[in-house]
Parts: C-alpha cells; structure tokens; sequence
C-alpha cells in the first residue's frame, strides 16, 4: 500500500510565509503527477498548484507568484512554499500522489489526511 503524509501547516500572520512537505511512501514504482488541493470551509476542495515528474508545474490564477511548488523524485517528496499568505488562504491542505504500484499498472490516486493552514488578518 501507500502513504501520503503532509506535515508544515500552521497558523501564521497574514503576509507571512509557511512551508509545506509531502512525503509517499510504501509499494512505489513511480510517481506521475504530485500536488497539493485545498479546501476552505464550506467550499469545494480546488487545486493550489500541481508538478509532473518531468518537472511542468500548473498554478491556481489565485497562488501564482506567491507559492512556488517543487518536487525530489528520487525521495517521492513535494514541497510547496507559500510566501505573502492571505486570509483567504486559509484551508485544509491535502497532498496528492498519482502512483504507479508496479510497472504494468496504472497509476492511482492517492491523498494525504490533510494538514491545516491558518492565515489570520
């Protein structure tokens, strides 16, 4: 099976930075897209920022030029540094591994439990 653990949330002033990590682990073959999702309350979980293993990175219009997402393929790790925090991205952090188990199969989602991030005013 495989793990995905987040850990680097926190509550932070707004304008502040904070730094999240992920780290899959157990039956990995390989690691195809890695990102991180957020959920605020009493809204839909979206998507905050996205890395392919060749390197190609996608942002929410929202993150681009404060978060910065980067990835260690060989240790199955993404990080996401997020720098002039606002209220409004306060949420549940949760980070996402599409993984390939063995090399005839498909790759799977997997999600983390999910870390909160906290951005007072």
């Amino acid at each position: 099976q495989v793990q995905v653990l987040e850990s680097g949330g926190g509550l932070v002033q707004a304008g502040g930075s904070l730094r999240l990590s992920c780290a899959a682990s157990g039956r990995i073959f390989n690691i195809r897209d890695m990102g991180w999702h957020r959920q605020a309350p009493g809204k839909q979980r979206e998507l905050v920022a996205r890395i392919t293993a060749g390197g190609d990175i996608k942002y929410a219009d929202s993150v681009k030029g404060r978060f910065n997402i980067s990835r260690h393929n060989a240790e199955n790790t993404v990080s996401l540094e997020m720098k002039s925090l606002k209220s409004e991205d306060t949420g549940v952090y949760y980070c996402n591994a599409q993984v390939v188990e063995d090399f005839w199969d498909t790759a799977r989602d997997y999600w983390g439990q999910g870390t909160q991030v906290t951005v007072s005013s």
